[in-house]
């Protein structure tokens, strides 16, 4: 297990301070890899507020009376526990668990978490996923660790940092109470997380789950604040850096741990870089391809497609096929001998003139 935590005057003490109105006490992280079993009962709850943030994997919460009633919560999503609420929960190696957590107090602690839109009814809810809630937790860790000049500040600033994004988050993303369709991206990010590593086709998962896949991409969007397959990228990409700094698996095994064995993309540049060795040798170490767009579509993918927003990637490249693959959709290419000139400026449709004025007779 690995574990990074700092506290408050280097003190674990549970407390209520009113000297502030938002006073952070204490926070950390922990990795589970070989520890089996970490588990957490607090029947009388804390003094003070806490913040937990699932950042892989997933962890066992109980709420209810008695504490009886088990919720799995997934990487992305964050627990929020106020004053003497009972806390139960438990993180298990075989899970992969990640978790982030802060500890904070205050005199004006409520009314500043409303502000926020962090409602007294806000217990568990998905926040998203991504480096930059880490970025801020591991930030607070080190300024309590490290005690330099006005760190409480820098502790208040980090935080309200985090109830910032939250807050955007929110007001980004659809209404979720007692929404079917919550309830149904809830299943779908619960799946990706599981089976992230698996070859995912998001056309046949939306199928199996009775939805179109234009649905599923449009609210996974709107709610999560990417489409599923950047999702499931964000996840891999996570994974894999986890796997770098804290294994010795080489590059090529952990390719395969986390599901790029079967990678697909298309660009303007020549792809893939071979480093090391000159450009001009590149022919020589590797065989590349030359994008012919000629595309045949079934009715309703191209009626789905047409409806996909532009994604980053195809902002980045102008090429409306990365739209296809940043959403999950998959592109069967063919080979050919034939050669073929690209018209997309007048520039190139001179050249292409040119070119059928000179060869009219072969």
């Amino acid at each position: 297990m690995y574990t990074n935590n700092a506290y408050l005057n280097h003190s674990t003490i549970d407390r209520k301070d009113k000297s502030k109105p938002l006073v952070v006490t204490m926070c950390g992280t922990y990795k589970l890899y070989t520890r089996p079993k970490l588990p957490t009962w607090r029947p009388r709850g804390r003094l003070d507020f806490q913040l937990i943030y699932i950042a892989a994997g997933k962890a066992h919460f109980h709420f209810g009376r008695n504490s009886e009633e088990e919720t799995i919560v997934h990487a992305g999503h964050m627990v929020l526990y106020r004053p003497k609420e009972p806390q139960k929960y438990e993180y298990y190696a075989d899970d992969q668990t990640e978790v982030y957590w802060v500890h904070f107090t205050g005199s004006d602690v409520t009314n500043i978490l409303r502000s926020y839109g962090l409602t007294d009814d806000k217990k568990v809810f998905y926040c998203g996923s991504g480096p930059s809630y880490q970025n801020l937790f591991r930030a607070m860790i080190n300024e309590l660790q490290m005690c330099k000049d006005s760190y409480q500040e820098m502790l208040e600033m980090y935080l309200r940092q985090i109830f910032i994004k939250l807050q955007r988050y929110f007001n980004n993303s659809i209404r979720i109470d007692n929404s079917r369709t919550a309830e149904t991206i809830d299943m779908a990010i619960a799946y990706f997380n599981e089976h992230y590593s698996e070859s995912i086709s998001i056309e046949e998962y939306a199928e199996k789950n009775h939805v179109s896949t234009s649905w599923c991409i449009r609210n996974f969007k709107l709610y999560v604040g990417s489409t599923p397959m950047q999702f499931i990228l964000q996840k891999r990409i996570c994974n894999a850096e986890a796997l770098l700094l804290n294994t010795e698996y080489n590059i090529n095994e952990i390719a395969q741990i986390v599901g790029y064995d079967n990678a697909l993309y298309f660009s303007r540049s020549v792809i893939p870089f071979i480093r090391g060795a000159e450009q001009s040798s590149w022919l020589e170490k590797h065989t590349y391809y030359k994008h012919i767009g000629i595309y045949a579509y079934k009715a309703k993918v191209l009626s789905e497609i047409t409806k996909l927003p532009q994604g980053t990637l195809e902002k980045a490249e102008s090429l409306e096929q990365l739209r296809w693959l940043e959403n999950g959709y998959k592109i069967k290419v063919g080979l050919t001998d034939l050669e073929t000139i690209g018209i997309d400026t007048p520039e190139d449709l001179k050249r292409a003139e040119a070119f059928l004025n000179d060869n009219q007779y072969l």
